[in-house]
Order: structure tokens, then C-alpha cells, then sequence
């Protein structure tokens, strides 16, 4: 691997009111490398690739491209320069074709012309879709390519990642690092940013830490563990962080949720499903198994056509999502960007819109109860914040998490679904968001989780609900051990119908 030094940013600092985002921070991106950067949300990532891309300004410090200085004033600028990010939000049009998406903007809009660049750039990515489709009919991980088909495809030099992979399967993240061998191997210097601790030890060639604000040091891949990565990304020991176990549930404890074989047209034919008060059970499965669209039929984001609903001994008619609110049912959605948060509006206003449609509008909370709401909260769940009137949108992933976290508690639920919580956000705000699932079972409340990451399912389950194509394929109870995520795949791929103990 060359060298040459593609990339130099020395000594950068960004000062905003009340803090120091960067302090004297050095990075270098070498010619035909993945160089991966990390650190807790908060650390101060975004703010330097916002330096580098031209949104953030820095107040002292130098940037050098192949040994030219440059100061990006604006992510045109950046493009233009020869610097591309893709964001873990994809920033595309639904509405317009996948070849549109790719040449939106640019000079030549013939369709005939674009289209056949686009096919030709679908196939250089391993690909082969429709480019004439809207782009809203492809699955998160193809639009995902095409964002980064579209970066790549301006004569970029850079490229930035950030959380590519948050929404891929197993088989999409492989496709994806072929890619990023490819391009390395053509010369690019490609920054990757991620929270998958396996996927930055296949992928990258070196990688930097940042911690609140300040580097803490450049290493090689293999210069450094991954428990050494996790100590040095957040300063405290890893027995420390994930020293979480199930809740034990109450021997003959009430059934809070029972599904007897609910169904809608699509992804979800037929599941039955029992909840105990008090019990945290994890949804496993690949991208499309019906572990999200299960939740929505739960929560009436979707309606089920056949099969009963109980809640707390009650069988329930869940229509639409209030009527799932009122029978004490939650629900955090995968999306935060999407079907979340509010970004212009304050975390006390976010926090307090679902106890608020709870009471009806006709009978609004005062501004001393959204106060007194806000502030226990953001204390309850160490919100990093100034005060509760700081915009959502302003905060890290994993406080806009958490946020949305405590607009779900203040409902007080039976029944809280957590759908990919931990999803985009550090290891440190992980540990956080699944002590307080599991706080929450202490007291009574009944947790589905689902996550893409079989670790924490089985850290934290008390069962493990296995799905595949919109049915149950299995189901293991714990306690679990070393051999149980060998089990899970293994019914993933068999579509065993078996549970039981997998102690």
C-alpha cells in the first residue's frame, strides 16, 4: 500500500459556545486505504468530517490535500475538490428514478444517456436493477449502494462512510467491502465510519480514535485489540460496560402480550406469541424476516387481517397506533431520523408528544408539566444536554436515542417495543440504552427488543424469538451460552421450527 499521504489534517480545532468539539486533533488518510474513524458518539467525529467537508469552519488548525492546503467553505466545495459522504440517513429522492438520483444536479439529463451510465455503474457495483425504477422501490441497503455509486461516480478522491452498514445484512456488508477493495485498489483514500467493532478489524487498514474532543492515537489494524479499541474509545473497562444480565421473571408472572397466529398480506403470514410482565424477548432474524413489520402489526402501524391480540388479559382491537397507546403499548421505531424525532423542535417538546396524545389534545399539558417531564428524563437517563429546550436535531445519535427512549417511558407502558435501539450509536451509549431495557423489566414493564446484533440479543433476552420469511422459525430460552448464536443462525438458515433451552 502507498504511502503518499492523500489526506493531512493537523492540529484542528473547533470551539463552539460552551465547549471545545476538537482540541489540537491530527488525522491522515493515505492514498489506497480504509482508514477507520471512531469514537463514542459525542467524541467529536462528526465535527471533524464536518471540518472536512465544509460545514464546520475550524477555528485553528490546517488541512492538506496530496500537499496543497485547502479550507473548505461548503460541501459543494468539498465535492468539487474531490471529497464525498455518504451519511447513514440516506439523502436521496424516493421519488425519482435510481438513474436520476445518480445525475440529479449535473449538466447532462438526457435519460437515454444517463440511463446507460447508470447500468453501467449499477454493474461496476455488482448490481443488476432496473435503473428506471423510482428508487423507493428498492430496499434500504440498494439505495444505499446508489448513494455511494453516486459519490463515487463525481471523481472523488475521498470518500466518506458514515454507517454504511447499519442497515445491511450480512451478504450486502460483503458486497459493500468488495467495493471499498475496489476502489481502494483504484487509488481512493476511503474514511470509514462505524460502530461494528468486527467490520473495522475485516475491512480497514488502519484506524483513529477520538474521545471528547482529543485524539487519543493512530494505530494499524493489527497494532491493537479489540478490547484494547473499546478501553481506549471510552476509557472505562469492558467488564465494566457490558456487565448486564437478563431479568429474572417472576415464576407464574401474568401474560402481558399474547398473539395467537396474527397475520397481514406481506411480510408477516402467520406468529403466535407470548409475553410474560416483566420479560425482555429478542427478536432475531435477517433484514426481511418480519421482525419490524411484527412490532408495526403490534402497534398498529400496520393492521392485521387475522389472528387475536391480547394485552394485560384484554384482547384488543389495535387499528392504528393510539389505540395500541391507550391499551399501554410503546413503540420505538428503527428510524429515528424518519419516524423519531422532530428536529427542530426542543427535546421537552419531543419527549412530551406521546404522553400528550395519550391526554388528547383537548387537554394540553402545561409548561410546567413538559418542564417537570423533560427534566426527569433527561436526569433519569444522563441526556447530554445543556437544558431540555436544546433542539433534538442538535444532539449525538445516541442522545436523540434516549430521547425518544423517555418519550416512550413517560407514557408509563405495559408493553415497550424497541425496534434496533442501539442501531448507528457508540458502545458506551449501547451499554446505557440496554441497562435502562433492563431497569425497565425490574419494574414490571414487559420489553420486546430487536436487534441485528446477535450479541446484545443474547446478552439481554430472557427468550430469543428466531423469525423467517413473516413466521416464527424457532424459539430458544435462557439462560444462554457460548454455542447459542451458533443455534440462532442455524435455525436462520433451516428454518427449524425448534425452541427450547439453549443452556
Amino acid at each position: 500500500m502507498p504511502n503518499e499521504n492523500l489526506l493531512e489534517m493537523r492540529g484542528i480545532e473547533i470551539q463552539f459556545p460552551g465547549v471545545k468539539a476538537l482540541d489540537g486533533v491530527d488525522f491522515t488518510l493515505r492514498r489506497g486505504e480504509v482508514h477507520a474513524l471512531l469514537g463514542e458518539n459525542g467524541a467529536g467525529k462528526s465535527t471533524l468530517i464536518k471540518c472536512l467537508t465544509g460545514v464546520n469552519h475550524k477555528d485553528a488548525g490546517t488541512i492538506l490535500l496530496e500537499g496543497r492546503e485547502i479550507t473548505p467553505v461548503s460541501p459543494l466545495h468539498a465535492i468539487e475538490m474531490g471529497i464525498s459522504t455518504v451519511f447513514q440517513e440516506i439523502n436521496l429522492c424516493p421519488n425519482l428514478t435510481v438513474a436520476e438520483n445518480i445525475f440529479v444536479g449535473r449538466k447532462e439529463f438526457k435519460h437515454r444517456v444517463i440511463n446507460k451510465r447508470a447500468r453501467e455503474l449499477m454493474k461496476r457495483f455488482h448490481l443488476d436493477i432496473d435503473v428506471t425504477r423510482p428508487l423507493s422501490y428498492y430496499s434500504t441497503a440498494i439505495q444505499q449502494m446508489v448513494s455511494i455509486a453516486r459519490a463515487v461516480d463525481i471523481d472523488a478522491r475521498i470518500l466518506i462512510l458514515d454507517e454504511p452498514t447499519s442497515s445491511l445484512d450480512e451478504n450486502e456488508v460483503q458486497l459493500l467491502f468488495s467495493v471499498m477493495r475496489e476502489l481502494k485498489e483504484e487509488g481512493l483514500g476511503i474514511i470509514f465510519i462505524t460502530h461494528f467493532l468486527d467490520q473495522i478489524y475485516a475491512i480497514s487498514d488502519r484506524m483513529t480514535i477520538l474521545r471528547n474532543g482529543h485524539l487519543v492515537g493512530s494505530y494499524g489494524i493489527n497494532e491493537i485489540s479489540k478490547i484494547e479499541l473499546v478501553t481506549k474509545m471510552i476509557g472505562k473497562d469492558m467488564d465494566v460496560i457490558f456487565n448486564l444480565h437478563p431479568v429474572e421473571v417472576a415464576e407464574g408472572a401474568e401474560k402481558m402480550l399474547v398473539m395467537d397466529h396474527v397475520g397481514a398480506p406481506g411480510p408477516v403470514k402467520d406468529i403466535s406469541l407470548e409475553i410474560r410482565k416483566g420479560e425482555l424477548i429478542g427478536f432475531a432474524g435477517l433484514l426481511g424476516s418480519g421482525r419490524t413489520e411484527t412490532a408495526q402489526l403490534i402497534f398498529g402501524a400496520n393492521r392485521a387481517t387475522k389472528g387475536k391480540i391480547s394485552v394485560a388479559g384484554k384482547e384488543v382491537e389495535v387499528k392504528k397506533p393510539f389505540d395500541a397507546i391507550m391499551s399501554g403499548v410503546a413503540f420505538c421505531s428503527e428510524d429515528r431520523k424518519r419516524d423519531g424525532i422532530i428536529g427542530d423542535l426542543s427535546i421537552r417538546e419531543n419527549i412530551m408528544l406521546a404522553v400528550q396524545a395519550k391526554r388528547g389534545f383537548l387537554h394540553p399539558l402545561t409548561r410546567q408539566e413538559q418542564n417537570e417531564l423533560a427534566d426527569k428524563y433527561i436526569k433519569a437517563l444522563s441526556i447530554a444536554t445543556p437544558d431540555a429546550e436544546k433542539k433534538i436535531g442538535e444532539l449525538s445519535g445516541g442522545n436523540q436515542q434516549k430521547v425518544i427512549l423517555a418519550r416512550w417511558m413517560a407514557t408509563e407502558p405495559d408493553l415497550l417495543i424497541l425496534d434496533e435501539p442501539t442501531r448507528g450509536i457508540d458502545v458506551g451509549a449501547k451499554a446505557e440504552i440496554q441497562r435502562l431495557m433492563l431497569k425497565m423489566c425490574e419494574d414490571g414493564v414487559s420489553v420486546i427488543f430487536i436487534s441485528s446484533e446477535l450479541e446484545e440479543v443474547i446478552r439481554c433476552s430472557n427468550r430469543i424469538v428466531i423469525m423467517r420469511d413473516g413466521e416464527k422459525a424457532g424459539e430458544l430460552e435462557g439462560p444462554f451460552d457460548s454455542d447459542t448464536q451458533n443455534k440462532i443462525l442455524q435455525i436462520i438458515a433451516e428454518g427449524s421450527a425448534g425452541g427450547g433451552a439453549a443452556s
